[in-house]
């Protein structure tokens, strides 16, 4: 349906804008100004948290149906529960994935938004800001120094993306749903459009996946993956 919503339009690189200013402002005022506290990370989580309880509560209040189409089990849902555990629990492991789903995945999201209404209303000005807060967030706690992704994160992650997919394939299958667009592509303009017809652009999604992954590992190979541990000694 037309949303009035220009793909890289003047709206569309403010947001995407925004979305990078907020990270680099974060990780100013974590390197300059907090320098080891946690209150950042941990408001930031809990803000997060908050969008999506407000989110819920909005569509409870509307009367909406939650089950079966409107539960969080796209991948940027659970990319953004990720990054926002990830920000609340300084987990390595939790990070590991949200790295790689949050810059690989949320953020073609952003790219190519599949907006369901007009734009501006709450549903899409909520889709940018649960997509740009995972994104500022990931990036956040990479350019501040906080966390990076670890040696074999790779593997984890395609290990964790592949079972999300399974489990959200199965739900698919059962209620006829189209979590994670593996029974149709979106309607709007994506990625998946250039790979193929169904089912062989989930297939194409896989090698483009791993892809991104490296690439996205790349700048910590040399290194070996700091720790979380190793940011300074800060919790």
């Amino acid at each position: 349906m037309a949303t009035h919503f220009h793909l890289l339009g003047a709206a569309h690189f403010l947001i995407l804008g925004t979305v990078v200013l907020l990270a680099v402002v974060l990780a100013v005022v974590e390197r300059r100004l907090v320098r080891g506290g946690k209150w950042l990370r941990i408001a930031l989580g809990a803000v997060m948290l908050a969008d999506a309880g407000l989110w819920y509560g909005y569509l409870a209040w509307r009367g909406q149906r939650i089950f079966p189409s409107q539960l969080p089990l796209e991948l940027c849902d659970v990319t953004f529960y990720l990054v926002a555990f990830a920000l609340l629990t300084f987990s390595p492991a939790v990070f590991d994935l949200a790295y790689y789903f949050a810059l690989a995945g949320t953020s073609m999201a952003l790219l190519t938004p599949d907006l369901w209404e007009q734009f501006p209303s709450i549903a899409t000005v909520q889709f940018f800001v649960e997509h740009g807060l995972a994104v500022a967030a990931t990036l956040y706690l990479v350019w501040s120094g906080r966390m990076r992704p670890r040696p074999g994160s790779v593997w984890r992650a395609m290990l964790a993306l592949n079972c999300i997919a399974a489990l959200d394939g199965t739900f698919d299958a059962i209620f006829k749903t189209n979590y994670m667009y593996l029974r149709a592509k979106p309607l709007e303009l994506s990625l998946l459009n250039v790979l193929g017809p169904w089912p062989w652009y989930i297939v194409s999604t896989e090698v483009v996946a791993l892809g991104l992954f490296a690439l996205l590992y790349l700048p910590f190979g040399r290194g070996g993956g700091v720790r979380a541990a190793d940011a300074r000694g800060r919790g």
